[in-house]
């Protein structure tokens, strides 16, 4: 009974001591400047649950302790505070952006932005391209000739739709991940990444679909892709 009671001591220290290891880990990035790529060092980085604090390196690398559904805040003097959402297992690499510059959109300069920055650029883009302004504080509807016709308002029109388009993509590979497909079809990583970025489902299948579609889908889209190979 002794030897019994004793191995039963042992194995649940023993995954006592193992679970810790399983449930913590490191969360790894690097902190650019957004427009030219430079690495910011002294950049400081808050988990908001644990509230632990760390700083990046002169290559711009961090790592903070986390794990998976963590927000990190990122702030760095000169620039634009930045919260990111960690949903996937992989190396972040954040784009902060300056306090007192105008941003010329492109695809590159949206693909790097943050899901917070991101969204505060389309709010900005639909603010400063509205047209028509309906305060009923100044008469109703009154129609501004400088944001309809400014060159300010045309580009943040412009803009809009690419940037709305980028948090599409983002909504969708939330749900179409590859830990879902990895344990739909039989893919290896390499094949996982090409798949899934030749048949991203769209933004309103995304939206409207349970888990059981998104596999459903998956199953379909994995027919496909095998007899094109």
């Amino acid at each position: 009974m002794k030897s019994i009671h004793k191995i039963i001591f042992t194995t649940c220290l023993l995954i006592g001591l193992q679970l810790p290891s399983v449930q913590a880990q490191d969360i790894k990035g690097y902190v650019y400047e957004l427009v030219s790529s430079t690495p910011l060092w002294n950049t400081t980085i808050k988990n908001i649950r644990t509230q632990e604090v760390v700083q990046s390196d002169r290559d711009g690398s961090f790592k903070i302790g986390g794990q998976l559904n963590d927000y990190l805040v990122f702030t760095n003097p000169g620039y634009k505070q930045d919260t990111i959402f960690y949903y996937e297992n992989n190396i972040r690499r954040i784009y902060m952006t300056r306090d007192e510059s105008l941003i010329s959109i492109d695809e590159v300069i949206v693909s790097r932005m943050t899901d917070s920055r991101l969204a505060a650029e389309i709010a900005k883009a639909k603010n400063e391209g509205k047209a028509v302004d309906a305060s009923q504080e100044r008469g109703g509807l009154r129609v501004s000739p400088s944001r309809l016709f400014g060159k300010k308002a045309k580009e943040s029109r412009r803009n809009l739709s690419l940037l709305v388009a980028e948090q599409e993509k983002r909504d969708v590979d939330r749900r179409f991940t590859t830990q879902l497909i990895a344990a739909t079809v039989p893919l290896n990583p390499d094949e996982i990444a090409l798949f899934r970025e030749r048949f991203r489902p769209s933004a309103e299948f995304s939206k409207k679909a349970s888990t059981d579609d998104f596999k459903v889908y998956i199953l379909d889209s994995y027919k496909k892709f095998k007899s094109n190979q």
